[in-house]
């Protein structure tokens, strides 16, 4: 008799503790898209022009990554607003996808977000934006 209460309460504690670890340490997606408005657009004057938005204005600063490229881009930026505008002379062979746009948010009230998102030519479709939390 005895087992069989230890083993329900064990069962009922590792459930309640796995529901808490599932969804009580990251912040609420719909949070996280409802704050942040992010679009990285290729222009053909040789140029991509990155656009950043919190509109809770409750960022600290953003670490802006551009990956894939030659020469690696990376920059930390102060605020809750900014556009970047980073040369990009030549369309890539194998697509936009090579090169995404990586920003690692350090926000006062969400703690640590992570957005990522693709370059798309001006007029074109925005490609999804994957949220995280690191």
């Amino acid at each position: 008799m005895a087992k069989k209460i230890v083993t329900t309460i064990s069962i009922i504690l590792i459930t309640v503790l796995g529901v808490l670890f599932l969804f009580g340490t990251s912040p609420n997606h719909d949070i996280i898209k409802s704050t942040f408005e992010i679009d990285a657009t290729y222009y053909d004057a040789g140029y991509v022009e990155i656009s950043y938005l919190d509109k809770s204005e409750k960022t600290n600063h953003v670490v802006l990554e551009i990956l894939g490229m030659d020469e690696s881009f990376q920059k930390t930026i102060s605020g809750s607003k900014f556009t970047e505008t980073v040369p990009f002379p030549d369309i890539p062979t194998y697509g936009w996808q090579v090169h995404p746009v990586t920003f690692l948010i350090d926000h006062q009230k969400l703690g640590k977000v992570s957005l990522k998102t693709e370059i798309h030519p001006y007029g074109k479709p925005t490609p999804p934006i994957i949220y995280g939390t690191p």
